[in-house]
């Protein structure tokens, strides 16, 4: 089974914070951490795999995707239902399945493109920046006026 990279950046966050959970914490606790970072992890494969097929043309059509995001979301509410009344802690649930966004975060700032010094780049002082409006992406038109 081949695994996307930010697959493994949430793999590996997700054992390692395993690993802390159980040295540091109750039993209690690091299970339930470990339940929540198994959803995260099965929640998170699920979305690239859907998010491959779609954007490889094997996943044509809105339906199929908002069909496939929904029936992901009705299983893991389903799931995180049934691990609470099995007697998983929240907190540590939810903390396991939120790991998926360090990783995310880590994973993108590590294999983000690489800095080209040499790249055109507009001197700092140069007017034209004053007519650039950041937040919408585009020059200014005449008279226009940043939001805030």
């Amino acid at each position: 089974m081949r695994f996307d990279p930010l697959e493994r950046w949430n793999l590996g966050i997700s054992t390692g914070a395993l690993a802390v959970s159980a040295l540091a914490f109750s039993p209690g606790f690091a299970a339930s951490l470990g339940l929540g970072a198994a959803f995260g992890v099965l929640n998170f494969r699920a979305l690239v795999s859907a998010s491959q097929r779609m954007f490889d043309g094997t996943l044509v059509g809105s339906g199929p995707w908002v069909a496939l995001f929904g029936l992901r979301f009705v299983m893991l509410a389903v799931a995180i239902g049934l691990s609470l009344q099995a007697g998983a802690q929240a907190v540590p649930l939810v903390i396991g399945l939120s790991l998926v966004i360090p990783a995310t975060i880590v994973g993108a700032w590590r294999m983000r493109p690489p800095v080209e010094p040499d790249a055109p780049a507009l001197d700092p002082d140069d007017p034209s920046w004053e007519r650039w409006n950041p937040w919408l992406a585009r020059e200014r038109e005449e008279g226009e006026r940043d939001a805030l």
